[in-house]
Parts: C-alpha cells; structure tokens; sequence
C-alpha cells in the first residue's frame, strides 16, 4: 500500500519540493497550504494528490484539513509540519506584534499540526517531521524573532520524540540551512516581492530539490534530526561546541547594525 503524506505550507519553497520528491516515491500527498490556487496546480502535476486550503494559524482550519486529508486517504503514514514565515530586525526595532505574529506560525502552527497528527499517525505507527532552521541552533542581530521560534521548534521536537517513542511515532527534527525558496523576498507582513534578489549567494544555497530528498530520507529512516546543508552542519557543530566563539561573531555582525544605522542616519 502506498505511503499517505501530508505537507502543510505545500504552496512553494521546501514544501512543494517535499511533495514532489513523494510523489517520485510512490506516495499518495496532501498539499495544505493557503494559497489554493498554488496547490491545486501542483496537484494536477502530481499523480495523485488532493491540494487542500489550510492556515495554520487557526485550529479549526488544521482540524478541517485533517479530516478532509483522512476522508480522502483514509489514513496518514507521514505529518510534515512545514509551514513558516520570517520575521526580520533587531529586537529594539521589532513590536511585540512581530513577534506575536512569528511564534503564531511557526510555533503554535507546527504545534497545532503535531497535535493533529498524534492520533492518525498513531493508527500508523507512523513519522511527524517538525521542519526548523539552522536558526533553532544559532541566532544573529536581526534574526531574533524567527531565531527564537526555530529554538522553539527544535524543544518541541525533544519532547514529541520522548512522548510518543512508545506509541512508535518517530519525530524527525529537520534544521535546514540556506534552501531555494520564497521566504527570503517575503517581508514581515507576508507581502511576497517577486523583484527582490535573495540576499544570500548562490553558491551558499542549496536546490529545494536536493534538500527534499535528504529530508525524505532521514523520516524514512526515523532519524532524530537531519541538518541540511554543508554550511549548516558547520553552524550547528560551531553553535553547540564554541558558543563563546559564536557569540563574539553575533557581537561582532551586531556592531556593524549599529555602524549602518549611524551612517544612514
């Protein structure tokens, strides 16, 4: 019988690479995501997909999409709690409501996923996939609020693993670096600004397609985690093994805000 996946925040970036890298599998996909008019194109692509609206914001909205996954499939065999914005700027500069606005979707959305998912991957003995950052292990001026949501992500993943070992639900915690994606042209209202370029150098990121099947292997094999990226394995290694060496590089990056800001004022 063919695996049943299902994927929130589906519409574009690490989300749909995931579905497509399933669909290769064999695997029957649900696509959550808001922008249904993203997911219904990529489930006409797949081989047998059902694009289902979603915001993880809003617990009847999971709820709802569960049930519709599960009235479509009858069952799931993996959760990935995808979904994520980012929110960016110091905290001086950031209101409460930024950060509000950060944990709702990237904390309490991948929260709310995981509850739904305890009792369908229960049937299954099945996989729940948190997707984090690099970030869970590394925070830098200017990435606080969203660095502060990945560490979130990361504990929740401790204790999903401990909790629900037993019931043979394995938590995979995946900690990607710099991915293919939308999310560095999204600004903090959640506005997408296709004219952006990204930020970060091409050689530093790496295709959504290769990183969805490393993803992929590490729940099929039920590992705990799966940093993603070379640059990201490093951060990670240098964050847990040299955190005074790392903070004297936040200071460092953190002094060059402040020298910017003084110049352009």
């Amino acid at each position: 019988m063919s695996q049943v996946v299902l994927i929130t925040g589906a519409s574009s970036g690490i989300g749909a690479a995931l579905a497509r890298e399933y669909d290769r599998r064999g695997a029957r996909v649900a696509l959550l995501a808001r922008r249904t008019d993203r997911i219904e194109a990529l489930a006409a692509e797949l081989r047998d997909a059902r694009a289902i609206r979603c915001d993880v914001c809003e617990d009847a909205s999971v709820e709802e999409a569960f049930a519709e996954a599960l009235e479509t499939f009858g069952r799931l065999d993996v959760v990935i709690a995808n979904a994520g914005v980012g929110v960016n700027g110091t905290v001086e500069d950031l209101g409460l409501d930024d950060f509000r606005r950060q944990f709702e979707t990237n904390v309490f959305g991948a929260l709310r996923t995981a509850k739904v998912a305890i009792a369908p991957l229960r049937a299954t003995r099945g996989r729940l996939g948190l997707v984090g950052s690099i970030s869970g292990y590394l925070s830098l001026p200017g990435t606080g609020a969203y660095a502060m949501s990945k560490f979130s992500v990361r504990a929740l993943a401790d204790a999903l693993s401990a909790e629900l070992a037993a019931d043979g639900i394995s938590v995979t915690h995946i900690a990607p670096g710099f991915i293919e994606s939308e999310i560095r042209r999204i600004d903090n209202r959640g506005a997408l600004h296709d004219e952006r370029r990204d930020p970060i150098p091409s050689f530093l990121v790496m295709p959504a397609k290769v990183a969805a099947k490393q993803m992929a292997d590490a729940l099929e094999a039920r590992r705990p985690e799966a940093v993603v990226t070379l640059h990201g394995k490093a951060a990670a290694f240098l964050a847990q093994r040299f955190p005074r060496s790392m903070q004297s590089v936040a200071r460092f990056a953190a002094k060059k805000i402040v020298a910017n800001r003084k110049s352009s004022a």
